[in-house]
Formats: C-alpha cells, structure tokens, sequence
C-alpha cells in the first residue's frame, strides 16, 4: 500500500503515519517499492517473524503472571 492508502485507514495526520513508515522502514519490518512516483510498502514477514520469537517468552511470562494474579484475586474474593 501506499503512505495515502495506508493513512487512510487511521484517524491521524498523514506525516504522523509517513514517520512511522520510515521508522519501520529503517527497522527493516517494511520493505518499500519504487513505483514511477509511488512508494509501495510491504511487509517483512522474515522480519516480523523474528520480533515475533524474540517477544515470545516475555508474554509467556507476562501471561504466567496474570494468571497467577487472576488466581489471587479470584480467591480473595471468595473471603
């Protein structure tokens, strides 16, 4: 998708969105294409997949502790 296209779909201010793009541009998350005067952004999945293991055993660990805190709550409740 295009900036436009892609800004389209947010309710802020088209700059805002274009400096994201190039954030995860420069992360290499999104890949962009020259086309005649458009710019086509594309995912990187590789990429994503890797932030995606890397993040992996922290919300493991995060969900670990919500649920030990919903076990918590749930039994001080019954008090």
């Amino acid at each position: 998708m295009t900036a436009g296209a892609i800004a389209s779909n947010f309710d802020t201010a088209r700059p805002t969105v274009s400096k994201h793009l190039q954030i995860l541009t420069e992360c290499e998350l999104l890949e962009q294409e020259q086309n005649g005067r458009e710019i086509y952004y594309h995912i990187n999945a590789k990429k994503m997949k890797e932030v995606a293991d890397f993040i992996e055993p922290f919300r493991k660990m995060w969900e670990d502790r919500f649920n030990k805190l919903e076990t918590i709550m749930k039994k001080h409740k019954s008090r």
